[in-house]
């Protein structure tokens, strides 16, 4: 998903949980619980994304940083232009869940483009 969103000329954003254990971040970074930090190429040096997790250095107030970002802190990743990406976690509705009518939709929770459903 990172790699699409600089592919297509956007600026990528991770999302993660600042309480997370293993996680390394400047405390300036951190707002609402959150950290959410632009990992463009411009952005960041020595960008490493694998199953354990993302590390970067990065510049916070001038200074170099490095960041650790454990898989398991990750929310979510999207596009800062359009706000189009993926979250992750428990959250997410599974497949049995999804549209059973366990909440009323009202046509803003609705999404604007090609969705896709099951065909039994």
């Amino acid at each position: 998903m990172h790699e699409w969103i600089v592919d297509s000329g956007m600026t990528p954003h991770l999302v993660a949980r600042a309480d997370a254990e293993g996680i390394e971040v400047p405390p300036q970074a951190i707002q609402d619980g959150r950290v959410t930090l632009n990992t463009s190429p411009e952005a960041v040096r020595d960008l490493l994304i694998d199953d354990q997790g993302v590390s970067f250095i990065a510049r916070f107030g001038g200074v170099s940083q490095a960041v650790w970002l454990p898989i398991s802190s990750l929310e979510g990743i999207y596009a800062k232009e359009n706000g189009r990406g993926m979250l992750f976690g428990e959250d997410e509705p599974d497949a049995e869940t999804a549209g059973n009518g366990d909440r009323a939709q009202d046509s803003s929770d609705r999404p604007t483009g090609p969705t896709l459903r099951v065909v039994k």
